[in-house]
C-alpha cells in the first residue's frame, strides 16, 4: 500500500562528511516477513569516484595526527554506537534476520569492541632496530599509513565486520571508503551518523551502498585505492584478485568454511552438544565459523546422534524481535530456496535428514509467514564427497558421520578446498595438541567456540582466504614499512 511505502527508510551515501542522495535505489528486505524494508542506493563509479576523491583529500591530515589523537576519537565513537547499543540491535536483527538476542549480546557489542581495541592497540606498536657494529650502520624500520582502503563487507555480520576493518583501518591513519552489503546495509548508514561527533573529521570514513558488481567493482578497479580489505565468499575473492591485478593491490581477504568438528570418545558430551548446537545453528549457521561437518568416533557416534538431534529439536524458530526465539530468518528468498537445495540433494543421494527441513513442520507466528525461515537441520550418512560435505552452506544445515581412528579423521577433516575454523573434542592434552597440529585450519577451537583474543592472528588457509586480521597482522596490512640504514 502506498500508506506503507510512504513510512520505507531511504539511506543515503556517505561522502566527504555528508549525505548524499544517489538517483538509483534498490530494494533491501526485512527477512522475516518478506517486505521491503529499506531502499538502498544504487552506487556506481561516479558514487566511487566522489568518495575516493574525499579520502584522499582527507588522508594527509589525518594520517598526520598522533596515535593518540586517533586513539581518542576511535574511543568515543565506540562510546556514542554503545549509548545507541539497543537502536542498532533492532536495526540489525530486522535488516539481517537474526535474533534480536544475538545482535544485542554478540553483534553490537563486538562492534563496539573492535573500536575500543584497535583504539587501544595503536598504542602499543613498536618499530624494529638492529645494528651492525663492524660497518658501523644502524638501521631501523617506520610504519606509515598507506593511503585510501577500499573496505568490503558481508551481510551475516553486518556492523560487526564492517567495523572489524573499519577500527583498524583508520587507527594506522588511512581514509576509507566502505561498502556494505546492499542486503544488509542499515547499521553502517546509522553508524555514519555518529562519525563527526566522535571527532572524525569529513572524508576520513566515507560508506558508498549498493551492489558487488556494480559499487565494488568500481572500488576494487579504482587506481587510488592500494588496498582492498574483503570479507565474502570465495566466488567474489577470484574476480576482486583478477580485477585488482593490473594495480598491483594490497589484498586481505576473509572467505569461506567448510569447518568440522571432531569428538573424540572421551568428549564432555555435556559441554560438547550445547556447543556444538551453537556452533551449527548460532545466527542461523551464517558465520564463516560454523561447523557444518561433525566427525564423531563411532564408540559413541549413536548416543552423540540422539542428543543432539533432540537438543536442536528443542531450538525455537520464529519471529527475530522475540527474546526467546533461538533461530531468526536467513538472509534472503534466493539464500533460503539455496540452503534448501542441499538438504534435497542429501535425501536425493540416499543420507537421512534425522530433524528440520521436510521432516519437522515449521509453525511460525502470523506476520512472519512470508518470511525466510529454516528449521536446524541434522543429516546424518552423508558421503564424505557429498557436496553437503564439501561446499559452504551457509545455513542451518549439519551434517554428522562416523570415524574410527585419529589419522582416517584428520585426512577426512583437510579433505575439502577451505580451511577456516576446526573445534576438537577430547580430554586428552596430547591428543588435542596433536589434532590442532595437523589440521589445514587457520583456527583451532578445542572443548570450546568462537572464543576470541582479538590481539591473535584471524583467517584461513587454501580457499578461506589470504592474510591475517588481529592486532599485529591488520597493523601490518594497513600500514606500509620502510627499512632505514644510517652510516655513522
Amino acid at each position: 500500500t502506498m500508506a506503507h511505502s510512504e513510512a520505507l527508510l531511504v539511506l543515503e551515501n556517505f561522502i566527504a562528511g555528508k549525505f548524499v542522495p544517489c538517483s538509483a535505489y534498490i530494494d533491501s528486505y526485512n527477512p522475516s516477513t518478506g517486505d521491503v524494508y529499506c531502499r538502498v542506493p544504487d552506487s556506481g563509479k561516479e558514487e566511487v569516484e566522489a568518495a575516493v576523491k574525499a579520502a584522499k583529500a582527507a588522508f594527509p591530515i589525518w594520517s598526520s595526527k598522533s596515535p593518540l589523537e586517533r586513539s581518542q576519537i576511535l574511543n568515543k565513537l565506540a562510546d556514542l554506537i554503545e549509548h545507541d547499543l539497543e537502536a542498532f540491535a533492532q536495526a540489525e536483527s530486522k535488516d539481517q534476520g537474526k535474533t534480536i538476542t544475538f545482535a544485542r549480546t554478540v553483534d553490537i557489542p563486538r562492534a563496539v569492541y573492535n573500536f575500543r581495541f584497535f583504539a587501544s592497540s595503536i598504542l602499543h606498536h613498536t618499530t624494529e632496530c638492529t645494528e651492525m657494529t663492524s660497518v658501523r650502520c644502524v638501521h631501523y624500520t617506520s610504519r606509515a599509513p598507506v593511503g585510501v582502503a577500499g573496505l568490503i563487507s558481508p551481510w551475516n555480520l553486518p556492523l560487526y565486520l564492517l567495523t572489524w576493518k573499519i577500527a583498524p583501518a583508520i587507527a594506522c591513519g588511512n581514509t576509507v571508503v566502505a561498502k556494505p552489503s546492499e542486503m544488509t546495509s542499515v547499521t553502517a548508514w546509522m553508524m555514519c551518523k555518529l562519525l563527526e561527533k566522535a571527532g572524525v573529521p569529513h572524508g576520513v570514513v566515507n560508506v558508498v551502498f549498493g551492489t558487488g558488481a556494480k559499487a565494488g567493482e568500481a572500488l576494487v578497479c579504482h587506481p587510488d585505492v592500494p588496498l582492498i580489505s574483503f570479507t565474502g565468499s570465495t566466488l567474489t575473492a577470484q574476480r576482486i584478485t583478477e580485477k585488482s591485478a593490473p594495480h598491483c593491490k594490497r589484498l586481505s581477504l576473509e572467505l569461506g568454511g567448510k569447518n568440522p568438528a571432531i569428538v573424540f570418545d572421551d568428549a564432555d558430551l555435556s559441554q560438547c552438544i550445547p556447543t556444538t548446537l551453537r556452533s551449527s545453528f548460532a545466527n542461523q549457521g551464517e558465520i564463516c565459523l560454523c561447523t557444518s561437518r561433525i566427525f564423531v568416533q563411532r564408540g559413541i557416534y549413536s548416543e552423540f546422534l540422539k542428543r543432539f538431534v533432540a537438543e536442536a529439536k528443542k531450538w525455537k524458530v520464529g519471529n527475530p524481535s522475540d527474546p526467546t526465539v533461538d533461530v531468526g530468518a536467513l538472509i534472503s528468498k534466493e539464500h533460503l530456496e539455496k540452503v534448501r537445495s542441499y538438504v534435497k540433494k542429501a535425501q536425493a543421494e540416499g543420507a537421512r535428514v534425522l530433524c528440520g527441513e521436510g521432516v519437522d513442520s515449521l509453525a511460525l507466528p502470523t506476520g512472519n509467514q512470508k518470511g525466510y525461515f529454516m528449521l536446524p537441520t541434522v543429516i546424518a550418512e552423508v558421503k564424505d564427497e557429498s557436496c553437503c560435505m564439501q561446499e559452504e552452506i551457509f545455513g542451518p544445515v549439519t551434517c554428522v558421520v562416523a570415524f574410527d581412528t585419529e589419522d582416517e579423521v584428520i585426512g577426512r577433516a583437510n579433505g575439502v578446498k577451505y580451511g577456516l575454523a576446526a573445534t576438537v573434542w577430547s580430554s586428552n592434552v596430547g591428543r588435542v595438541h596433536r589434532v590442532a597440529r595437523r589440521l589445514q585450519s587457520g583456527l583451532v577451537w578445542t572443548n570450546c567456540w568462537l572464543i576470541r583474543d582479538l590481539n591473535l592472528p584471524f583467517g584461513g588457509m587454501k580457499a578461506s582466504g589470504i592474510g591475517r586480521e588481529g592486532a599485529k597482522d591488520s597493523y601490518e596490512f594497513f600500514t606500509e614499512v620502510k627499512t632505514i640504514t644510517i652510516k655513522h
